[in-house]
């Protein structure tokens, strides 16, 4: 197949001209949409139509055929591996489309060498050249037991551990993915118990909260289980089908970052940019998802500041970070349109000017452990304080921070978070005092306010991860009331446009609906197969199309579902192991979500990404 006409390339570079003259802001995204409308013209054009049967003939349905290059893109890694501050690169976007029930589905020609591939469950991967493309191509049968069983999502395998104790089970869940998934190739595979007891002690000095009584029984349960699943793969359950309405869903994936990032969270900008952080490596990657270009800008550390910032020790043994600030979570300001960026491992607030690239340092005096942020339309920014038990907000009409403090279950636990600073200097140190902290099962001493987001009537409301409650803050009068929650681990939450609350009930595999006016709390199942096993870690709200959107972290998904009609849409991820925290939507309703596994290297080829999901439906 021929690579593409000088036509595509036109029309391809008119939309990135068009994207990138659309700097007023008025005009933005009318101007991003024609960017969009002109690419998507000149890719129908051009399209190949991929058709794909099996051994007998018959059309292949559902088939996910991606668009991959032959190699990756060359791009500047000047900066300890890392492009130069400021300096623009060009991605290579990968393309991913799924079979009709005729087995045909439409694919542009790259302008770059590219290959095609195949990939359905029971069937074997194939990998097809550019110059085969267009002929009819045939997937052969999977008949492998150990191969069938590979092609499984990490929720399928972490389903088949049974601790004897499903609130064991769910605590594992909970305080193991809290960075990567569980049932994944690289956390499936045999281990000792001694190693299982190593890795476990790892994860603790990283912040999990297993109890210590999981800490003592489930290295040997893992081991047990592992190597019975390694010899008996025919144990290993079908995860969810992957539906014929995808045929009217496009993906697009660009690689950033490597495997040593962690593209933790995401913003979608008004300007039409995507800002990504990593959290890893301290950097700002700023990208046009219309044409695949994008800048990476370097927080830099203050004057005395020591690598790992307020944790330092906490990643000692990990191969290589440069994490001052530990950038976490990011919001847009109503009025200016300026960023600001939850630093986990500082006490303060970073502002960061999309126009001048400048960034700016609010240090505050109180909190731990700045987590996830949002503004409310006073352009006053609230967060959370993950282990200082607290919410806080940021006025910067007058420059001052307001911290809010939540209730404390316990005086020990009272007593625990005020140490808590003082614990991770401890650390820092080299004394390793959490290896001989008793944990309780409810993880007293750290209750967690995780997920925050602000309400159309200002009120600020926060998900308590450990406590099983979410709080509200009225900013008027200060007063915070708690509301205990019928499902277990609220990790993040939004609001609709009707002012209900939606919730993530990170390992209760489920979506939750409450209304504050009524204190009702309705209950979703996610569609997931096994039924019950995904740990869905973010939410975010459609307010225009009265739809959610589902972070589905522990099974390579992404799940949409439409309030009006009670129907769920499920978009499987083409990387095995795509592990996401947060998902951003688009005017046009696309949704953004990037893959974000600590360590990266868990991810499929070991590559961390953006990735833009297109629904028609």
């Amino acid at each position: 197949m021929a690579q593409p006409s000088l036509v595509s390339f036109w029309l391809n570079g008119l939309a990135c001209y068009i994207g990138q003259e659309a700097n007023d802001e008025t005009n933005s995204m009318k101007n991003i949409t024609l960017a969009i409308v002109a690419t998507c013209m000149g890719l129908n054009a051009l399209a190949l139509s991929v058709t794909v049967k099996d051994p007998e003939g018959k059309p292949l349905t559902t088939v996910m055929v991606s668009r991959k290059p032959l190699s990756a893109a060359v791009v500047d890694t000047s900066d300890n591996g890392y492009p130069a501050n400021g300096k623009e690169q060009q991605a290579y976007m990968e393309l991913v489309r799924f079979t009709d029930v005729k087995g045909a589905a439409e694919i542009s020609p790259a302008e770059h060498p590219w290959q095609l591939r195949l990939r359905k469950p029971g069937y074997q991967d194939l990998i097809v050249p550019a110059s085969e493309a267009g002929k009819p191509l045939v997937m052969q049968p999977e008949k492998l037991v150990s191969a069938l069983a590979a092609q499984q999502p990490a929720n399928a395998w972490s389903s088949t551990i049974d601790f004897g104790n499903a609130d064991l089970k769910k605590e594992f869940m909970l305080q193991c993915n809290f960075c990567h998934q569980q049932g994944g190739a690289l956390l499936r595979r045999e281990r000792s118990q001694e190693e299982w007891a190593a890795a476990i002690k790892r994860m603790v000095r990283y912040g999990a909260r297993l109890s210590s009584e999981g800490q003592e029984k489930m290295p040997a349960m893992l081991e047990a289980h592992w190597k019975n699943i390694a010899q008996h793969p025919e144990k290993v359950p079908l995860g969810t089908p992957w539906g014929k309405e995808l045929s009217l869903t496009s993906i697009r994936e660009m690689p950033i970052g490597d495997a040593m990032s962690q593209m933790h969270d995401l913003l979608l900008h008004s300007n039409g940019k995507v800002y990504v952080g990593d959290n890893l490596q301290d950097r700002i990657y700023e990208v046009d998802p219309a044409s695949g270009k994008y800048t990476v800008y370097k927080i830099p550390p203050q004057a005395g500041e020591q690598l790992g910032g307020l944790l330092a020790g906490r990643l000692h043994d990990f191969p290589k970070h440069e994490t001052y600030q530990g950038v976490h979570s990011l919001a847009e300001s109503p009025k200016d349109h300026h960023i600001f960026i939850t630093p986990s491992y500082q006490r303060r607030l970073i502002e960061f000017n999309p126009n001048t690239k400048a960034f700016t340092f609010h240090d505050m005096d109180g909190g731990f452990y700045p987590h996830t942020v949002r503004f409310d339309a006073k352009d006053r920014v609230w967060f959370t304080l993950a282990l200082s038990n607290q919410a806080g907000m940021f006025d910067r009409a007058t420059k001052k921070y307001t911290l809010y403090d939540l209730p404390f279950r316990t005086l020990m636990e009272r007593i625990t978070v005020k140490l808590t600073p003082f614990i991770f200097k401890l650390l820092s140190w080299g004394i390793p005092i959490a290896n001989y902290v008793k944990v309780d099962h409810q993880s007293t001493g750290v209750p967690l306010p995780y997920g925050i987001d602000v309400t159309p009537d200002g009120k600020a409301w926060i998900a308590r991860l450990h406590t099983d409650e979410i709080a509200s803050v009225d900013p008027q009068t200060g007063v915070v009331t708690m509301v205990k929650t019928p499902f277990k681990a609220p990790r993040r939450l939004r609001s609709d446009r009707d002012g209900n609350l939606w919730i993530v009930a990170f390992n209760e595999s489920q979506l939750v609906r409450y209304t504050p006016q009524s204190g009702e709390f309705t209950r979703f199942d996610l569609p997931v197969m096994p039924k019950g096993s995904d740990t869905p870690y973010s939410v975010n709200v459609d307010r225009a199309r009265h739809q959610v959107w589902v972070n589905g972290t522990n099974s390579d998904s992404v799940y949409r579902y439409d309030i009006a009609l009670g129907r769920w849409l499920v978009v499987p991820m083409q990387r095995k192991v795509t592990f996401t925290r947060d998902v951003e939507i688009s005017p046009l309703g696309k949704a953004y979500v990037t893959s974000a596994s600590f360590p990266s290297w868990h991810i499929e080829d070991a590559q961390p990404t953006l990735i833009e999901i297109s629904p028609t439906n």
